[in-house]
């Protein structure tokens, strides 16, 4: 099959569009595609670009030979992208931060593997930053039983974001104890995390790396934090489906301006404990996090098609390595 190239599905959405911009500026002609005709075709010949148009399934992906989904929520797409990209022979790779997502990825490994393909599941801000400090800190301190993440990402949230974040709020929070994931109130338990900007209360979350992190470096202690945000003490209310449904259809359009992902950057901080009780922490501070997932699942996606990454369903650090963190744009790493 001769291929005409790789896709971004999803390109009418908010980061979908952002990683289609991204990549006609450095030089890549990706075909876009989603299940919208009128955004699609337009973003298309705004940058001089095919399209597609439709669910996801291998006749779309016909000479197609690696997608980057950005269509969510995942819950409902990543299901049929997987399937039309073995089906295919395509890589594939998303920018999901869907804790269920992400444990049903890696129920593909094998088929992966057989198809001889590459999957990243979490290849944007969810979850490269996080599980790039959990996989480095793991190769600092082997032996460490306990991991606790946090991150900062001001600057506001597009559309898709905002709406997935309203259903993991529904499901409370989470931690994995002992290798297996148990829930908890969401913001409980809470610290304080210094971050490289300085101090900042945070609380428990509902995070990728609960599932990501675990298969990246096998630490069977994890707990992920975030800023609490206004309405927390709410949070439970959202586990109801009618309430849910009404706060998401609420949700605007759109996402962070230009100038607002220029002048709000994301931060976070990871440590790690062996059962003696020795420690090894590390921090990033990096660019928006919109921004980051644009770059950092186009350069996983060059990669991959330079077939630099091993088949199989992966973590960004387990394909990529823990080093792929610092090479994003305006990106430091500090270990402590």
């Amino acid at each position: 099959m001769l291929s005409v190239g790789w896709m971004v599905y999803g390109a009418n959405g908010y980061s979908g569009s952002l990683l289609a911009r991204l990549a006609v500026t450095r030089g890549e002609r990706p075909i876009l595609a989603g299940r919208s005709e009128g955004p699609v075709a337009a973003l298309a010949d705004e940058l001089g670009l095919s399209h597609r148009v439709g669910p996801p399934s291998a006749e779309l992906l016909d000479g197609v030979d690696a997608v980057v989904n950005c269509a969510g929520p995942f819950a409902e797409t990543a299901g049929p992208a997987v399937a039309a990209c073995l089906a295919a022979g395509a890589h594939y790779l998303d920018i999901t931060g869907e804790l269920d997502v992400f444990g049903q990825m890696f129920g593909h490994d094998e088929a992966a593997r057989a198809a001889g393909v590459t999957m990243i599941t979490g290849a944007g801000f969810d979850v490269v930053p996080t599980d790039c400090l959990a996989a480095l800190l793991a190769a600092e301190l082997p032996g460490a039983v306990a991991l606790e993440l946090a991150f900062r990402a001001p600057g506001g949230l597009s559309r898709g974001t905002a709406r997935t974040a309203l259903g993991e709020m529904g499901g409370g929070a989470a931690r994995r104890v002992g290798g297996k994931l148990v829930p908890t109130r969401y913001g409980s338990p809470s610290r304080i995390v210094p971050f490289p900007s300085g101090s900042h209360r945070v609380g428990a979350t509902r995070w990728g790396d609960l599932v990501t992190a675990y298969h990246s470096t096998g630490i069977p202690d994890i707990t992920v934090y975030m800023p609490l945000p206004p309405g927390t003490a709410l949070a439970g209310a959202f586990r109801f489906g009618p309430l849910r449904t009404l706060a998401r259809a609420m949700v605007r359009r759109g996402g962070p301006s230009a100038e607002v992902r220029a002048s709000a950057g994301s931060e976070g901080w990871a440590e790690v404990r062996d059962a003696a009780g020795n420690t090894r922490s590390a921090t990033f501070a990096g660019p928006n996090a919109y921004a980051l997932t644009a770059d950092a699942s186009l350069r996983a996606l060059q990669r991959v098609r330079a077939g630099e990454t091993p088949p199989g369903v992966h973590t960004p650090s387990s394909a990529l390595g823990a080093g792929f963190l610092g090479t994003l744009d305006g990106v430091t790493v500090a270990v402590a």
